[in-house]
């Protein structure tokens, strides 16, 4: 019995994890209006009623998708992190993580990018994807407090500090910039010089 309810839990996430490539794919392909449930069923190859095993509804499906690439963003975000590491080489560490998730994961980063400015932005619970990020709020936090970085709200800290990344790493913009070590290298160490003391 366990060894079956593990079997049918293994192809239960594997039909789910086809639908979120699906949806992601098909929003890059023709946008959030034309992705319908149907469409995005065909492209996983499964039955629009299995979308709605795991899912409410459309807004449903494009919310979770967003939530669970924002998570898998944090997750990347970060990798290797160690709270005992200077605040500046966390922080480095973390924007070069930034720019390999969005090099290795640009779909993602296209979806992510669309969904930030459509209304289905408005039904995102902030809190649950603020918590993947919970050890970079406190990281910055320490720095404020240790007087290394700006006392500024964390929106302004992390605009200057990341959100250059994903201007530079989104060849859309910028398809001339080259992502080599040596130029991630300078972006962090300009971002750096935005918000120390």
């Amino acid at each position: 019995m366990f060894i079956y309810f593990r079997i049918v839990r293994v192809k239960d996430e594997i039909k789910q994890d086809a639908i979120i490539e699906a949806t992601v794919a098909l929003v890059n392909e023709i946008g959030f209006a034309a992705s319908s449930v149907s469409k995005i069923a065909k492209r996983a190859g499964v039955s629009p009623a299995t979308i709605y095993i795991y899912f409410e509804n459309k807004e449903d499906l494009l919310v979770s998708t967003y939530i669970q690439i924002k998570k898998s963003l944090g997750d990347a975000l970060m990798s290797n992190f160690n709270p005992t590491h200077p605040v500046h080489d966390a922080l480095m560490n973390a924007g070069k993580n930034l720019f390999k998730y969005i090099s290795d994961h640009r779909e993602l980063f296209y979806f992510t990018e669309q969904f930030a400015n459509s209304p289905y932005c408005e039904l995102v619970n902030k809190g649950e994807i603020e918590a993947a990020f919970q050890p970079l709020f406190e990281l910055l936090q320490y720095g404020i407090d240790q007087k290394i970085i700006k006392d500024a709200p964390f929106e302004l800290l992390l605009a200057h500090l990341y959100h250059p990344i994903f201007s530079l790493a989104n060849p859309r913009i910028n398809p001339d910039f080259q992502p080599s070590p040596e130029n991630i290298d300078m972006a962090m160490s300009m971002a750096w010089d935005a918000i120390k003391l």
